[in-house]
């Protein structure tokens, strides 16, 4: 599959650009939370939907480093997925900038997450973890598992997870729970407020709902994954049924 990563990274690119793109644009035209969260939400079903047989529609670092611990995807395709999700979001950002040249000192800062006034950074730390592990949680219940519903629900369940997500964390941190998603509007805005919570958190969140997820159900209960490493990535090839 060494052959094939290009494309992979194609849609990864398309995913994280459509995430920071729809999701960052809606709160720059105002919408209100829930329609905040359903922007990310749908944004990820759709993605995940339509790409998840190509790349396994991660679209978030923190779920690639989930996959990588856990053997599901080599290291070399692990970093093409990182430079193709954080490309991606920094177009989505620059779009954003041209679409509102004149908001980018906006408190918005084209859709970059921040700390509310009422929270500290440890517990702004603690729920970008926390929402960051749910979520990977689901895309291994969904995705990785071979028991799971990959072909039918994956994707709802998904951007269902990030929806609520949002619902709950966006007044709080921002609800970010993706290095990428963060990175973009960070980097075109200049905007880097306790930018380091935004990377650490979801990659120890997503670190360990992963090694949970794995070491409880896929591990020692003759449950195969739902793929090789040699083929590279759990999810199905180009062209192959998923399991």
């Amino acid at each position: 599959m060494a052959g094939d990563h290009a494309r992979r990274a194609a849609a990864e690119l398309v995913g994280a650009f459509t995430l920071t793109f729809i999701g960052a644009g809606a709160i720059m035209v105002g919408s209100d939370l829930v329609g905040v969260a359903l922007a990310h939400g749908l944004a990820i079903a759709v993605m995940v939907s339509a790409v998840g047989h190509i790349s396994g529609g991660h679209f978030n670092p923190a779920v690639t480093f989930g996959f990588l611990i856990t053997r599901r995807i080599t290291a070399s395709l692990a970093v093409v997925y990182w430079i193709a999700q954080f490309l991606g979001a920094v177009i989505g950002a620059l779009l954003l900038l041209w679409i509102y040249p004149d908001r980018i000192t906006d408190a918005t800062n084209l859709g970059a997450p921040a700390l509310a006034e009422e929270i500290s950074v440890g517990a702004g730390f603690v729920i970008e973890m926390i929402l960051t592990f749910l979520l990977v949680w689901v895309i291994f219940a969904t995705a990785a598992d071979p028991r799971g519903s990959f072909v039918s629900v994956a994707g709802l369940a998904i951007g269902l997870t990030i929806t609520v997500a949002v619902l709950m964390g966006g007044p709080l941190t921002g609800a970010a729970i993706n290095p990428s998603r963060a990175f973009g509007p960070q980097l075109v805005a200049g905007f880097w407020d306790d930018g380091w919570l935004w990377y650490i958190a979801p990659l120890l969140g997503g670190g360990l709902a992963a090694l949970a997820y794995e070491h409880l159900y896929l591990r020692g209960l003759g449950v195969p994954p739902a793929g090789t490493v040699e083929s590279e990535i759990a999810e199905p090839a180009v062209g192959d049924e998923a399991l």
